[in-house]
């Protein structure tokens, strides 16, 4: 009950936002940023996780009374992973008026729907949960990356599996539409570089579990590796029919797909599956700002467990803090972006963001993990090893 508490703290509505009056989201008192994800639908979990990391760094920071005397909330609004209804959303937060920026998003075919209502009204864009290319792109002014690129995860699984393994026969399974597709080009860039091509291509239609056609086509191929570039549901669905089938194959999936989420709907097939990680490791209370993480996460919710997609959502939280302090306390939207625009570097404790002109993405590395038969996770070192 301590995270519904606390989620009522922070103004976390998902059907019927109720709105601040102030305007920009700022009174004397207190500052609102909005999240416009997915709260419902096969990604629900990734939206729910990047809340809940977003909520504790905001809450760690009211709990030592704010920043620059002011509260810190968040109105939460559900996407349901649809551009166009992210589009509206966002939309009413943009002329609403009510909210200082935008953080948190969740997904490339949102984002893509999204960024640009967001870049022309001046709204900093925040956090967003994609690797995707067109959210690098710094000149826009207004985008705040803290994760490495799409890009950087699927070479970083080419590197793995064809220069560390030896594999010469990959196919890859992505959801139709854009995130899939910069998936798809991430991966044929990684194997063109090595004088390779992909065994064989599927597809699946976002939103959905419809992956056995998919499969189909890729198993004729019989490929040492299957790459996938989608959300958990789908993704679990393909992995559990390929193993049915006696598709004996490497599974890899990137960040995006919500490890944790995979792991619990996979259960007993999970066992091997490679993950792609943008984060460190949620347990690896060495690494001060993980520990700050995990005392944060505790406080808004006792039961909560640490994983990779909230601790995203916490370092979000903690460079939309580090903005705000940089700001100063005569704050308007304007000085927050320009706040944001002039941060050379974040240190967390132990994790910096470093960023410069034309570089609006925070971190670069890229760790391979693999789910272990009791469904956690375990990290692949290099060489091939765990």
């Amino acid at each position: 009950m301590l995270f519904k508490k606390s989620m009522l703290t922070v103004a976390a509505v998902l059907a019927f936002p109720l709105f601040a009056t102030a305007e920009q989201g700022i009174t004397p008192e207190s500052v609102t940023f909005a999240q416009v994800a997915a709260f419902d639908g096969p990604a629900a979990a990734l939206g729910n996780g990047m809340r809940l990391g977003i909520t504790a760094a905001f809450e760690e920071a009211n709990a030592a009374g704010g920043v620059h005397g002011r509260m810190l909330k968040l109105d939460s609004m559900d996407d349901g992973y649809e551009p166009d209804r992210s589009a509206s959303l966002v939309k009413t937060v943009v002329d609403g008026n009510n909210h200082i920026a935008l953080i948190g998003a969740v997904g490339t075919p949102t984002s893509s729907a999204t960024q640009p209502i967001a870049t022309e009204a001046h709204v900093p864009f925040i956090g967003p949960f994609t690797g995707a290319g067109f959210l690098r792109d710094a000149s826009h002014g207004n985008i705040f990356n803290v994760r490495a690129s799409y890009f950087a995860e699927t070479e970083a699984w080419i590197k793995y599996l064809v220069d560390e393994k030896g594999m010469k026969s990959i196919a890859i399974l992505y959801q139709d539409d854009g995130f899939g597709r910069v998936g798809l080009d991430g991966v044929t860039a990684a194997l063109e570089k090595r004088g390779m091509s992909l065994a064989a291509e599927g597809t699946y239609t976002r939103n959905t579990t419809a992956v056995k056609k998919a499969l189909l086509e890729i198993r004729k191929a019989k490929p040492e590796a299957v790459v996938m570039v989608g959300a958990y549901k789908p993704v679990a669905e393909f992995i559990k029919l390929a193993r049915q089938m006696k598709l004996d194959a490497e599974y890899v999936n990137i960040s995006f797909v919500g490890s944790d989420a995979l792991a619990q709907e996979l259960g007993a097939d999970g066992e091997g599956v490679i993950i792609s990680q943008v984060v460190p490791f949620p347990w690896d209370a060495s690494i001060p700002v993980v520990a700050q993480y995990t005392e944060a996460l505790k406080a808004v919710d006792a039961a909560a467990k640490p994983g990779f997609v909230s601790l995203e959502g916490y370092f979000v939280g903690r460079l939309a803090i580090a903005g705000l302090e940089a700001a100063g306390k005569d704050l308007t939207r304007e000085t927050y972006l320009a706040a944001l625009a002039g941060m050379t570097s974040v240190d967390l404790g132990g994790v910096s963001m470093v960023f410069g002109p034309g570089d609006n993405q925070g971190m670069d590395d890229v760790f391979m993990t693999r789910i272990t038969a009791d469904g956690a996770f375990e990290p692949i070192v290099a060489g091939g090893g765990s």
